[in-house]
This record gives C-alpha cells, structure tokens and sequence, in this order.
C-alpha cells in the first residue's frame, strides 16, 4: 500500500461520534420505508441486491462494536490514511459476510436497530485512543470512526442510486470527513504539490510531482464537488465521463486525474 507520508488531518473527535450515528440514523429512517419490492432492487455493486447493501451497512458500523469486544492489540499498525488503500484485500469477505447477514436478517429495521444500539452502548464505554484490531490493520478507535462515515456516506449514495425516487440526507460532518479522507488519500498516491484538486466547501489538497506552486493562481487545478469526488474516488463514476458530464472542471497540463482513480473500490 502506499506510504502513508503526508501529515494527517486531524478530526475532531466529538463531531465524527456524534456523525456515525447520525448518517446511520438517516439510512434506518429510509429503510423503513423501503418495500420486498425495494429490498429486491439490483444496485450498482456488481451482484448485490438492496436488502445486501443494507444489510452490508449494518455489518459497517457494527464492525466498531465487532472490534471493541477483542482484545485490545499491542500497536498501532495503520494510519488513518492507510485505511482507503487497504480495504480492497478485505473485499472478498466482507462481501461474503454481507451477504450472509441480508440471509440471517430477514427484518433489517431490527438488525439495524441492534446495531445501532450497541454501537452507543460501546462508545459510551471506550475513548477514542482505545486500538481496534481491524481488518485492514490495528489503528485508534477514534480514526476507525472515522473510516466509517466513508462507509456511510459513499453507501448512502448507492442506495439513492439504486431506489427510484429515495433522497436519503447526509450529514453534513459526515459528508465532510469522508471528503477530506479521501481527498488527503490521493495527495498520499500521488505526493507533490503541482496540481490543486479543490472540493468546496469540505477540502483542498496538493498532489502529483511537477513544479511547486507558491503564489497566484496554481497552474493546474482540478475542481469538483463533494458527491462528484467521492463518486470518483470510489469507482462509481470514472474521470472521463465526470468531465464529459461538466461534473469536474481541469485545466492545466497536470490536471488528469484519470489514471489515479479510483483510489478504493
């Protein structure tokens, strides 16, 4: 995985507890209006269903949980900015689980509800330094959480992808981190500071080699907006058809981002 060499931004603990929740919450609100009907709808990842999408954002935030009631490791063995590059070795069983929880689960309002409950009950009990041994690597509580309103908010789109007509909110600080994670996730696959990849209002961030911009107007400048970047972030659109779509603007010879997305899948 590439080096995590960039400083990592911070995040404040108490916004990010109060957003996973928050971002879950407004996902459960929509689930109880979805019908059999809904539920059995295709979604754009590959062979699953609604019902195993939502099912797979319940095993999401219940992974904090999962996590907590292990032994706590003895290190930290990923950083925040790690996590977006090591989700993809993990892919094969999480899709598995997920699939097998949309079979186990037949009323998902409750399952949702367990897992919402349990997670309050867990960060109540731990701090945000407590480690997490994760799937993709030991790392703090605190930045767990926040790999989590990636899951939330990029999982939150699919869903108003998949279900005509469904408008699921997202919460703003939510929707904040996971823009920020992944905008400092691609400075981190491509270090330099010749092209400014700007998202307003949540991020900016500095990449790719070539000569360092200090004053003025960069030369190269990539511009988009928050649910746009984390499409393409994320494989759900690629960069061609974003510019074709007017959905990113970049001008400036370094300003093709086409062969650094997506950054995870």
């Amino acid at each position: 995985m590439p080096p995590a060499k960039k400083r990592t931004r911070t995040y404040d603990p108490a916004r990010i507890r109060a957003a996973v929740p928050a971002q879950f919450g407004n996902i459960r609100d929509a689930v109880r209006t979805l019908t059999p009907e809904h539920m059995a709808l295709s979604t754009r990842l590959g062979d699953w269903t609604v019902r195993d999408l939502v099912a797979h954002i319940g095993m999401a935030v219940g992974a904090v949980t999962r996590f907590l009631d292990l032994p706590e490791p003895d290190r930290q063995e990923v950083t925040l900015l790690d996590w977006p590059f090591a989700t993809a070795a993990t892919a094969a069983g999480v899709h598995d689980l997920s699939r097998h929880l949309a079979e186990q689960n037949p009323d998902l309002d409750a399952y949702l509800a367990g897992v919402a409950q349990r997670l309050t009950e867990s960060l109540d009990r731990h701090p945000g330094t407590r480690l997490l041994a994760a799937r993709t690597g030991s790392l703090p509580l605190a930045d767990y959480l926040v790999t989590r309103t990636v899951e939330l908010v990029v999982h939150t789109d699919d869903l108003n992808a998949a279900v005509p007509g469904l408008d699921i909110p997202y919460d703003r600080q939510a929707l904040a981190a996971c823009t920020r994670l992944l905008a400092d996730a691609l400075a981190v696959r491509a270090p330099g500071a010749s092209t400014e990849v700007r998202v307003p209002p949540y991020a900016v961030v500095q990449c790719i080699e070539g000569p360092r911009h200090t004053r003025g107007t960069p030369p190269n400048v990539v511009e988009t907006d928050p649910l746009t970047w984390i499409r393409l972030a994320t494989g759900r659109i690629t960069w061609s058809s974003a510019l074709a779509d007017a959905k990113v603007s970049a001008s400036g010879e370094r300003a093709d981002l086409g062969d650094l997305l997506p950054l995870m899948t």
